[in-house]
């Protein structure tokens, strides 16, 4: 059969599979995270039905996606609240990176890795996801809830932390030594900087110059915008990935609403694209060994989760409950998690990194919409069960203290 052909009938397996896949999960109201996982999985490397003529193109959309996640993300801010959550937040952020980055440095450290590998795991078990854990505030109908504040500012701080973490994971990988990974961090950082400064100048000014009423110039001239910085970004070692995120924060108004509608589907195709490729170069043997550690390090970092959450909407005044749901929701971790394992494994720094990482997020990607919906009832109740054993296990006080003036309010009558 004719390469083409070839490649047609696969790539259009690939999309339609995705699409039932996704249609099931709708159904079932989960992520479809796990579910594009394991296709890449069946398709991959020593899985069902190995892929030949489309994987190329497959390793294409799959960077594509990674640019159009970053690209949303922007879009979701503006440079306005990038400074405020920085000014007001930061101790939470700090706090977050302190709980959550440690215990995958140290697992890392632990199985004898080294110290860039690390490096990776840190960022794999810190990065809540996004995506997931805003489609669980809207399927449990919380955006309005108190604590859903605290919740998106702690995911905006670990975005803006990407901006800095990127960068030093690419050179990390890349083998550089300490001047160029110094100046790779110096340009990204200055980037930033320089980015962030013009949205808050002259952002209406960007918006107007990409802002059109017709949306399919609108949508070529954003997509071809932000890939042209990805890839200028990429070129200059810092991460097409930061490159597009801060094309997504220059935008906003009408601009950034119009650019997101258009771009969704393209995100959603691309994004699912991506998990696939992920699957692909991960040998489905290659989990069962490092299972026992992935499902540890889940349950220490869900717990660490957990606590980040509740320690964040303490300090903003949250009531408990509303404590314990912030903490139950920040404990998913998905497409980040995903795409900076997948720079590792590019790299080929530790071939056992990928199945980690991948058995890693299948977990917490199916237990976190479960600790969302029933942290808060699970620990009510259990508090409530350890009232009532105070309570019980207390000597009952004499019937002089019981009959006290002072306690039964007759004290001073006549």
């Amino acid at each position: 059969m004719h390469s083409s052909a070839v490649f047609l009938i696969e790539f259009g397996a690939i999309i339609l599979g995705l699409g039932l896949l996704g249609r099931l999960a709708g159904r079932l109201r989960f992520s479809p995270i796990p579910l594009y996982l394991l296709a890449g999985l069946a398709f991959g490397t020593g899985g069902l039905l190995p892929l030949g003529a489309s994987e190329e193109f497959v390793a294409i959309g799959a960077e594509i996606g990674v640019i159009l996640l970053l690209l949303m993300l922007g879009l979701e801010y503006t440079a306005t609240d990038l400074v405020t959550n920085l000014r007001t937040q930061y101790p939470a952020g700090l706090v977050d990176a302190a709980l959550n980055a440690l215990p995958g440095a140290a697992m890392a450290l632990l199985l004898g890795w080294g110290p860039v590998a690390a490096v990776v795991l840190a960022g794999v078990t810190w990065i809540s996801s996004s995506g997931v854990i805003a489609k669980v505030l809207g399927d449990l109908g919380r955006l309005g809830n108190r604590e859903t504040p605290v919740v998106l500012s702690i995911l905006v701080l670990e975005d803006l932390a990407m901006a800095v973490y990127l960068p030093i994971i690419t050179a990390l990988l890349a083998g550089v030594g300490l001047a160029a990974g110094s100046l790779t961090l110096a340009i990204a950082l200055g980037v930033a900087g320089l980015v962030l400064f013009l949205a808050l100048r002259f952002g209406r000014l960007i918006s107007r110059f990409v802002s059109s009423d017709d949306p399919e110039k609108l949508l070529l001239v954003v997509l071809g915008l932000t890939l042209l910085v990805a890839g200028i970004a990429q070129q200059l070692q810092v991460s097409a990935a930061v490159g597009a995120f801060l094309v997504g924060i220059a935008l906003s108004g009408e601009v950034a609403e119009g650019a997101h509608n258009l771009l969704s589907p393209l995100r959603d195709l691309f994004a699912a694209v991506f998990f696939v490729f992920f699957g692909l170069h991960t040998d489905p043997a290659s989990i069962p060994p490092v299972l026992l550690p992935a499902l540890a390090l889940a349950v220490v970092t869900a717990g660490t989760k957990i606590a980040t959450g509740y320690w964040a909407a303490r300090r903003a005044g949250i009531s408990v409950k509303g404590r314990w749901r912030a903490g139950g929701t920040l404990v998913a971790r998905g497409e980040f998690s995903i795409v900076i394992a997948g720079l590792a494994v590019t790299a080929g720094i530790e071939p056992s990194l990928g199945p980690l990482a991948t058995a890693y997020v299948l977990i917490l990607v199916v237990l976190g919409p479960l600790t969302a919906r029933y942290t808060e009832p699970v620990a009510t109740r259990l508090g409530s069960r350890r009232r009532r054993a105070a309570t019980t296990a207390a000597p009952t006080p004499p019937r002089e203290e019981m009959l006290d003036p002072v306690e039964d309010g007759t004290a001073g009558r006549a």
